[in-house]
């Protein structure tokens, strides 16, 4: 395929995007500008994400770190760009991580959050938090367990280089509306249970809805879903 064909290729696919969550919002009757489309370009090269930013999308999710800082470097003529870490995240990869994102959605642990704040340069907006919440109980995924919640929730607010913005799941998957809808109504309230016990914490994020739940998603409430082969096309693999 051409460099045209590509180019082509992926502005028909992010418009078809972009559409579905614009469909989305208004059968969930919700505002136009309630819920952000955020590109997940892990794997893709940072032509593609470049082409993206020249449609528009400003907000692009990574999980992989070194891959990431060399997109980064490769793209820091970009402006506007905001960068989501959405990968799990170990004590090693923190302080890179603290120093070029915007935010993280893969928090589910004190020590991760303690050393982010203390790794974040103080020349730098505080780092933008989503605790990642473990809302079907899998074994096999990351995430904070419901119940543990609240109390780590409090922990984090209070560290002084960090926002609480809100949470992320990826819950199992499900058939069908309303199974999709159970688990990201669990999200929801449980974010709606934050809000009470910390009134002060800026708790306006719910990072949830993928290719395969996104109407679920904006139904119960989701303000940033995660878009990638939608967008981009298959991820490659080694």
């Amino acid at each position: 395929m051409t460099d045209n064909a590509l180019n082509e290729s992926l502005g028909y696919a992010y418009e078809q995007a972009r559409e579905r969550l614009r469909k989305a919002l208004e059968n969930a009757g919700r505002a136009q500008d309630a819920a952000t489309l955020l590109a997940v370009s892990k794997t893709k090269p940072a032509a593609m994400i470049r082409q993206a930013w020249q449609l528009g999308q400003r907000e692009f999710g990574e999980n992989y770190l070194q891959e990431a800082l060399e997109k980064q470097a490769e793209l820091a003529d970009l402006d506007g760009i905001v960068w989501h870490f959405i990968g799990p995240l170990q004590s090693n990869k923190t302080r890179s991580v603290a120093e070029h994102f915007d935010w993280v959605h893969s928090v589910d642990r004190l020590k991760i959050a303690k050393r982010l704040s203390e790794q974040r340069p103080t020349n730098l907006a505080p780092l933008n938090i989503c605790l990642q919440v473990n809302i079907s109980r899998e074994e096999s995924k990351a995430g904070v367990l419901p119940e543990a919640l609240e109390a780590l929730a409090k922990e984090v607010a209070a560290l002084p280089n960090l926002r609480l913005r809100g949470l992320m799941a990826i819950p199992a998957p499900a058939e069908g509306l309303d199974a999709q809808r159970q688990p990201l109504a669990a999200l929801r309230e449980a974010l709606t249970n934050l809000q009470s016990s910390l009134p002060d914490a800026p708790l306006d994020t719910l990072s949830m809805g993928m290719s395969d739940d996104l109407e679920a998603a904006v139904l119960e409430g989701a303000t940033l879903v995660r878009l990638g082969t939608a967008i981009f096309g298959a991820r490659q693999t080694a």
